[in-house]
């Protein structure tokens, strides 16, 4: 596949990045006492959208009847969030090129802080939903701008990758932490703690990024509004019909329209961006192997560990009958592998180089995952724990590199779009594998039992269809990762 060379540095970008020091000496890896501070920023930011992901979520049975949204508008309560986030990355990446990276990412900090504050005060369901759709809306603005700061605060190679694998750890973390600590705030202080607490979080950031974050941006151009309208639509209509069909499957008229619009204005999207003088998103980015597969790699990784998380979950206590703490336990020591896998990262891609390591991590992700093809009715619970922990330790390796992939080789002024991909693939991994394996588990299992088959043996047929099928994707796209980056030293992390 054809490539553009990379564009060179100017002057400003050269004296952003001043010549890193080699590889092998040991000032390529260490952080400056500034630099640790920002980036301690940074991921904070990152870590609190994560932990927005899943804080409320254990909260849902309770926030319900106090706001008086009954069992079908819970889902909003999650949905009213994930939608704007998902949708404007793309756009709010663009902007922060042009605007400032800053600025932007200070304006969705802001944003989200103010909208956390609004959520936890709420008196009724209307301006509940209403502040969640404000955070993701600073979500979105603050996740793409806040990667793409912590890609030019960083010059390619050691310190970029190891930033990255940090940034990525505390992502992980906060999903698993978002569980945990909601459970606690909401049995302690009331569901309205969840919020505050993102609040609390959003104003320490914003206490300190101000002194410590550069101004960066890239050229100035024209925005392209019918590139930004398409696809920020496009997006809008498929994480809706995705996450709808997550909680009500894709018999509904309204998720099969909202799938249909957003393939066909994403459609519309590619063939605008063709003939766009100022592209919001440049054509040759994505005829760049790097950027094309580090991305693929990136939403197979991500769809397919929230599938089978969400798989053995029903596996845990619908089969194996175990307790909601045991199976938080089991969830715990994956977060943990996570970090691990995280720490690792960057020593791996240092030795092997990124798209290697992407290649392996996707690999033997799949290969823990097929494990569980073996899981019984009555037992399987150490398989699970096993097997989900290396898994998860290996998605985490998957993650930073894929990051780190799908950024290298290019210059700072394409550093946002850049960033912003890497965010939309990982938003829409989310969204995708839970709906997808789960209707071809449900599926599956109505047709065993259609056959004669017991309850309980048809959803373990269903599940362990729906297992097979996620390993099976994840070993095919590390084959192509092998294939068209994996052989590639120029994204090795090296500089």
């Amino acid at each position: 596949m054809p490539t553009t060379a990379p564009v060179p540095q100017t002057t400003a970008q050269a004296q952003q990045h001043p010549a890193a020091p080699p590889a092998g000496s040991a000032a390529s890896h260490r952080f400056t006492p500034r630099e640790v501070l920002v980036l301690v920023v940074l991921c904070a930011s990152q870590f609190l959208v994560a932990l927005d992901f899943s804080v409320l979520n254990v909260a849902l049975p309770v926030l319900g009847p106090d706001l008086g949204l009954g069992e079908a508008g819970l889902q909003w309560a999650v949905t009213a969030f994930a939608l704007p986030t998902g949708s404007f990355l793309l756009l709010f990446g663009r902007l922060g090129d042009q605007l400032g990276r800053r600025r932007t990412f200070l304006a969705g900090l802001a944003l989200f802080t103010a909208a956390s504050v609004l959520a936890a005060l709420a008196p009724d369901a209307g301006l509940f939903l209403a502040a969640r759709a404000l955070q993701g809306v600073g979500a979105a603005a603050l996740v793409p701008t806040g990667m793409a700061l912590i890609t030019t605060s960083f010059a390619e190679g050691p310190k970029r990758t190891k930033a990255l694998s940090i940034n990525g750890s505390l992502m992980a973390l906060g999903f698993t932490v978002g569980m945990v600590v909601g459970g606690i705030l909401t049995d302690t202080l009331g569901w309205r703690s969840t919020m505050g607490l993102l609040g609390a979080g959003g104003v320490l950031v914003l206490v300190l990024a101000p002194r410590l974050l550069s101004e960066s941006r890239g050229e100035r151009a024209r925005l392209d509004v019918p590139g930004a309208l398409t696809v920020t639509a496009g997006l809008f209509a498929l994480v809706y019909g995705l996450s709808t069909a997550a909680e009500e499957g894709f018999a509904r008229t309204d998720v099969r329209v909202a799938l249909v619009a957003g393939i066909v204005l994403l459609g519309v999207f590619v063939r605008v961006e063709a003939r766009s003088a100022e592209p919001l998103l440049p054509l040759w980015m994505l005829r760049r192997p790097t950027v094309a597969f580090g991305n693929l790699g990136g939403l197979a990784t991500v769809s397919m560990m929230t599938a089978v998380v969400f798989l053995m979950t029903l596996y845990l206590q619908d089969l194996l009958g175990v307790s909601a703490l045991v199976t938080g336990l089991v969830f715990g020591v994956q977060g943990l592998a996570s970090v691990a896998g995280g720490a690792l990262a960057p020593r791996i891609a240092r030795r092997v180089g990124a798209g290697r390591t992407l290649a392996l991590a996707l690999t033997g992700q799949g290969a823990l995952t097929a494990a569980l093809v073996g899981l019984g009715v009555d037992s399987g619970l150490w398989l699970v724990v096993v097997a989900i922990s290396l898994a998860s330790a290996l998605h985490l390796v998957a993650v930073v590199t894929y990051g780190v992939t799908a950024t290298s080789g290019l210059a700072d002024a394409e550093q946002g779009r850049a960033t912003s991909l890497v965010t939309s693939a990982m938003q829409l991994g989310m969204a995708l594998g839970i709906p997808l394996l789960s209707a071809l588990s449900v599926g599956w299992a109505g047709a065993v039992r259609a056959d004669g088959a017991s309850a309980a043996a048809a959803t373990l047929a269903g599940i362990r269809l729906s297992v097979a099928a996620d390993a099976a994707a994840l070993l095919a796209v590390g084959l192509l990762v092998a294939l068209t980056v994996g052989r590639r030293r120029a994204v090795s992390g090296r500089g």
